[in-house]
């Protein structure tokens, strides 16, 4: 007797040209082409707008005085490169003075930035004390207080103690930010306690634990106190503005100021004193980077 055997047949392997390739998200979702395609073009005209500005800034810095920087349409790429406007910079004003009276600004706002919200966002975290609660929250409400409504009590208070037209008078107001305090809290807050408990155990006392345990393993977020501590101290122009009186004090967005007031209709050394201000955010934050964004994540969350 017979027997029917039905065979199915045989896949065929599908071709590797034809196959198409599915796009998904984060969640394994299929992507279709023209959300993609709208995706890409959004992030290219926010890419225009914040890096474009810079580029063309950095472009005009390096056109020579023959070359027109009014073209319709522009000209981007400089035809004659040339650092004689950066040369230019540093004989009109004394540009590598004002760096260097910023640098010693921002370098102390990081280390009282750094040293001062560490220690106050360990104490709100990990301590226990009446009145911890109400210290976060007025760290919180101190957040709300625009600048510019203080200001002057600022002032006051400067020339109280005798601190006008010093670079100390600078620091001072800003040593320790409210922001800066309550990043370095979550980060704090996001430690098991069974590490602490392990080291109370073993006879470690507070300093200890916060020297050996906690600071070390909260080294992403100090990098960002630190980045935003540096940017707030070198681009802030209107509090030293107010402070300082002396020329040979002058933090260099300040300085800055007289190339655009003498020299309003030279772009080109506007440009190049505008890159020579934001080339050491550049140079920071591109030393700076990996940890950035890993301490992004340390404290930005749980509160």
């Amino acid at each position: 007797m017979s027997v029917l055997e039905k065979v199915r047949p045989a896949e065929r392997p599908a071709t590797p040209g034809k196959a198409r390739r599915r796009v998904t998200d984060e969640q394994g979702r299929r992507v279709r082409t023209w959300e993609l395609a709208l995706r890409y073009l959004l992030l290219l005209a926010l890419l225009a707008l914040t890096v474009g500005p810079f580029l063309w800034q950095l472009s005009t810095s390096l056109k020579g005085p023959t070359e027109d920087i009014y073209t319709s349409p522009p000209k981007f790429l400089p035809s004659d490169p040339t650092l004689h406007n950066y040369e230019r910079v540093a004989e009109t004003i004394p540009v590598w003075d004002y760096a260097f009276n910023s640098l010693k600004v921002a370098g102390a706002n990081v280390v009282t930035n750094c040293v001062g919200s560490a220690l106050a966002g360990y104490a709100l975290a990990r301590m226990r004390y009446r009145g911890r609660r109400v210290a976060t929250l007025v760290f919180i409400l101190a957040m709300l207080v625009p600048a510019e409504s203080i200001i002057i009590a600022q002032f006051t208070t400067m020339r109280e103690l005798g601190l006008n037209n010093t670079l100390i008078g600078v620091v001072l107001p800003a040593c320790i930010s409210s922001m800066n305090v309550l990043l370095m809290r979550n980060a704090f807050l996001n430690l098991p306690y069974e590490i602490e408990e392990a080291a109370y155990v073993d006879g470690a006392n507070a300093w200890q634990r916060f020297l050996r345990i906690a600071l070390p393993s909260v080294k992403g977020t100090l990098a960002v106190v630190a980045i935003f501590a540096f940017m707030g101290a070198w681009d802030d122009f209107l509090w030293p503005l107010i402070v300082l009186s002396d020329p040979s004090k002058f933090t260099l967005t300040i300085g800055l100021n007289y190339l655009h007031g003498t020299f309003a209709n030279d772009e080109r050394l506007v440009a190049a004193g505008t890159i020579i201000a934001v080339a050491p955010l550049i140079i920071l934050f591109a030393c700076l980077q990996r940890h950035f964004f890993r301490g992004v994540g340390e404290g930005a969350v749980k509160g």
